[in-house]
């Protein structure tokens, strides 16, 4: 009968013929496998055989080379069935703008078919499904709610090991990381793809919002980019014009509005755009005003004249009354020497009286 001094591993079988045994001897076997799973196996094959005397000779001998033969054979199809490979996936980002679509394809490394394996996409967990692959269909019911209805696995090269994910519809949202795994009944791997998210927004409106300090106060809207933008005021020249206001804001599907404002005093600047730069695209979105003369604070030459007149007006006044003053004090001068010398008199008059009566 046949018998193994070392326990064979699980998944090799060892099939013997059914023949009627009699002589007996021994054949030793040693097989070194490389494939992961069986690595350093050695198996020894003790093949007793008894001889029968209805037997050739020649039939006796062959039955241990046949036996052999069909171990090595068990071993080599378990090694083909806990095959190891590789996911490969894009080399750098992928990027995908608002409101359109993303592909997101990754690939088995050697090639050989996927159709019998499970294929995962999913985000920052295990469990946060994105798509599912498994048993020959598509598991839409195990999809976060994020997904649900925007995802499509393009299946036509998956007898190659290549799949792409194809998602509708993007948002700020779906910018971040995804893992795509491949699984066997043996073995899996997975690879890490990296989405970023751009968004162009709306061409910018121009306003006019009145006066204020002395000029004109313009402002620059626009909504819908991703991610913040950079908000520009340039006059004709391509000169930079300093805002008196900037709003740049966040809403709740993430998407950047801005609400940029200045003041136009100078009527060289009455030509000037407003430009919304997206910086991961290094797109923008530009538009531009034009100030009528009419619009813009002037000096006239009446209003000149008006001020000079009122200037030297004023400085006479001032004039005037200086003069006024100080005449008005030398008057008082005047008076206060009068009235020092008439009680000199007096007091000179008084001191004779009371001589001449003593």
């Amino acid at each position: 009968m046949w018998g193994c001094r070392t326990p064979v591993p699980s998944g090799v079988s060892v099939v013997a013929p059914a023949l009627p045994i009699y002589h007996s001897h021994v054949l030793d076997c040693r097989v070194t496998l490389t494939d992961s799973l069986t690595q350093g196996l050695c198996g020894h094959l003790d093949i007793r055989e008894m001889e029968d005397s209805s037997m050739s000779s020649g039939s006796v001998r062959s039955l241990p080379l046949l036996g052999f033969t069909i171990f090595l054979i068990s071993l080599h199809i378990h090694r083909l069935d806990s095959v190891s490979f590789k996911v490969i996936g894009p080399d750098g980002p992928i990027r995908a703008l608002v409101g359109e679509d993303a592909l997101l394809p990754c690939h088995l490394s050697p090639r050989m078919s996927a159709e019998n394996m499970e294929v995962r996409w999913f985000r920052s967990t295990f469990s946060a499904i994105v798509h599912l692959y498994r048993d020959g269909r598509d598991q839409v019911g195990q999809q976060i709610a994020a997904y649900r209805s925007r995802t499509k696995l393009l299946k036509d090269g998956i007898a190659n090991g290549t799949v792409s994910l194809r998602i509708h519809d993007i948002t700020p949202s779906d910018e971040g990381t995804y893992g795509c795994l491949f699984q066997s009944p043996t073995f899996y791997e997975e690879a890490v793809l990296e989405l970023e998210v751009a968004g162009l927004g709306s061409t910018p409106h121009l306003s006019v919002d009145g006066y204020q300090d002395g000029g004109i106060h313009v402002v620059c809207e626009s909504a819908g980019w991703y991610p913040e933008p950079q908000v520009l005021w340039r006059d004709l020249s391509g000169q930079r014009l300093a805002p008196v206001m900037e709003k740049i804001s966040q809403q709740a599907d993430r998407l950047f509005d801005t609400h940029i404002a200045a003041v136009i005093t100078d009527a060289s600047k009455q030509n000037l755009s407003c430009s919304v730069i997206n910086p991961r695209l290094g797109q923008e979105k530009t538009a531009k005003l034009h100030i009528a003369d009419v619009f813009l604070p002037r000096t006239s030459p009446y209003q000149v004249a008006l001020s000079v007149t009122l200037a030297g007006v004023f400085f006479l006044i001032l004039l005037a009354s200086y003069c006024f003053w100080k005449q008005h004090r030398a008057k008082d001068t005047e008076q206060a020497e009068l009235k020092k010398k008439i009680r000199e008199c007096l007091l000179l008059l008084l001191l004779l009286l009371i001589i001449i009566i003593n």
